[in-house]
């Protein structure tokens, strides 16, 4: 039973926190819904489900939840199918719906088997992926739409190239918005009378400062203005009828559509393991170290798809970047994630005018510090220091998730992880020593815990590789499990080759139920049959040589 938690005891600093992922998230939910070939207010209402809905239903304390740019290619590709926005959002019900019975199978333990190197991998990635894809848009390059996170966009260029060519189309009163908004987020992490005003966040200060400096290159009718298509474009209702377009329902009819259900079942899967993800990452950068139960997680995403789709928003995720965001502006609870919700409704409804009077280039600069701080250097010497097993699948993680998409970043990581595993594995199936003594060497090889087939090969080559004439003792005293194929090649050791070469073998610590006996003594105890076996092998061997040697 989950302690009930008090959403009012940090509402100062849940309220803060709040207000800047709102600011974050705004133009976020647009860029998607733009990219998704969706109504530009679908992603709004997802962004707002997300905040009220799951992050009420979520036991996250930090992570926030809205439509996520994984989603995007799926979207895309189902609304041109279907050619019916309403027909899609059955699919979005249907996956609410799989996603709810996933979390009542407990699907949400899978979880637990994501390696904390790639989870850091991930966030690191995702850091760089940020950083990269916001300069244009502090540069006052807006032709990739906002929340991009794929290195092949749309119009077929890539991250880089796009990044190189916004040089080209460097619009300076944005620069200097840019510029003007770092100063201020810096100084608001530094200057320490400022940091204590902790009800005002920086980013806010900085959305006004930039709002501000623009209307006043406007006013003068300076070239530094910054045109409309560089500012957050919301839809502006004019009437109750707009506000009334605005929701639309699924489809119901189409529940017979063998492709809706695809749809459906494509986006529960991709979307549940992009929130387990996120919730992973959300619970490693929580510094009070508090643990998400992933199955309710499931349950509450699933509500929230439903609860979208019969809205008209956009299926939702938990969000990297929106909860990175959350959490460097000081969250404590997940009052900070519905707060965040409650904004996006109220500004939409009430204040569209003035959110478009912000520029993307000040939005772009706050995203850029949320980048630098998931991929920060000592992260990097973190992971080296600790080694190869550790840093190699990190790194790998960051590379693909930055070159392909999160899903295929991890999954690299996750089988890079693994298979370093059994490999460190093998090698820490046994102690393999060699002591020094008068009357000869003695080799100890003390073996492990537990002892599977995947040692085999490893125990072999050690076995193998053991000189003639010399003293073995292998102990089994801490071992709780050795699989059969093990025990089959120590029994074939000790009473074939160690017999033939004058190996000495000594088994210590050996259960009755593994049908090897320990050794009393020094030496071997083995039956005049098998000596008669051993001189008739040895015959055949002079035998065969003599034979060779004649022809």
């Amino acid at each position: 039973m989950s302690k009930k938690i008090n959403l009012f005891a940090n509402l100062k600093s849940d309220f803060a926190s709040g207000l800047v992922v709102f600011l974050v998230a705004l133009p976020l939910c647009l860029g998607i819904a733009m990219a998704s070939g969706a109504p530009l207010f679908s992603g709004i209402i997802a962004g707002v489900v997300g905040g009220i809905i799951v992050g009420y239903l979520s036991q996250s304390h930090i992570s926030v939840s809205g439509p996520a740019a994984g989603l995007t290619a799926i979207v895309l590709t189902a609304i041109t199918s279907f050619g019916a926005f309403d027909v899609f959002l059955m699919s979005v019900f249907i996956a609410g719906l799989i996603q709810l019975v996933l979390g009542f199978l407990k699907a949400g333990s899978i979880s637990n088997y994501f390696p904390t190197n790639v989870i850091e991998g991930m966030l690191a990635g995702i850091g760089i992926i940020i950083i990269l894809k916001q300069l244009p848009h502090a540069f006052g390059y807006d032709a990739d739409f906002e929340g991009d996170q794929a290195f092949i966009q749309h119009d077929g260029s890539n991250t880089f190239s796009f990044l190189f060519d916004a040089i080209n189309h460097v619009q300076l009163g944005a620069v200097v918005v840019s510029v003007v908004s770092l100063i201020i987020l810096i100084a608001w992490d530094k200057v320490p009378f400022l940091k204590k005003l902790k009800l005002v966040p920086g980013a806010l200060i900085a959305v006004i400062a930039g709002v501000v400096l623009n209307e006043v290159f406007i006013s003068s009718g300076s070239s530094l203005a910054i045109a409309k298509d560089h500012l957050v474009s919301l839809p502006v209702p004019k009437s109750f009828d707009d506000f009334k377009s605005i929701l639309i329902l699924p489809n119901f009819a189409s529940v017979t559509n063998p492709q809706v259900w695809v749809v459906g079942v494509t986006i529960a899967i991709v979307a549940s393991i992009e929130t387990l993800l996120c919730i992973e990452a959300a619970d490693r950068m929580d510094v009070q170290k508090r643990y998400t139960n992933t199955n309710i997680e499931l349950k509450a995403q699933g509500l929230g798809n439903v609860v979208s789709s019969l809205l008209g928003g956009l299926p939702m995720t938990s969000v990297v970047v929106r909860s990175s965001a959350n959490n460097n502006a000081g969250a404590k609870s997940k009052m900070s994630t519905i707060i965040h919700g409650v904004l996006l409704l109220i500004s939409v409804l009430a204040i569209p005018t003035i959110l478009n009077k912000i520029p993307l280039a000040t939005l772009a600069t706050v995203l850029i510090l949320v980048g630098y701080k998931l991929a920060k250097p000592a992260t990097f010497i973190h992971f080296w220091e600790k080694g190869k097993y550790q840093f190699v699948p990190f790194i790998a993680t960051l590379v693909f998730v930055v070159a392909t998409d999160l899903l295929k970043g991890v999954a690299l990581g996750i089988i890079i992880s693994i298979i370093f595993v059994l490999r460190g594995n093998l090698k820490r199936a046994y102690i393999f020593k060699v002591e020094e003594y008068e009357d000869g060497d003695i080799i100890h090889i003390d073996l492990a815990q537990e002892v599977s087939f995947l040692n085999k090969a490893a125990i072999k080559q050690t076995l193998s590789e053991i000189p003639e004439n010399s003293k073995v003792i292998i102990s089994a005293h801490d071992t709780e499990y050795i699989a059969h194929d093990v025990l089959d090649l120590i029994k074939e050791f000790k009473e074939t080759r160690a017999i033939d070469e004058n190996i000495k073998v000594k088994l210590k610590g050996f259960k009755e139920a593994y049908e090897l006996e320990n050794t009393p003594d020094k030496d071997n105890h083995v039956s005049i049959e098998h000596y008669y076996d051993v001189a008739k092998r040895q015959m055949i061997k002079k035998e065969a040589k003599e034979d060779f040697k004649a022809n």
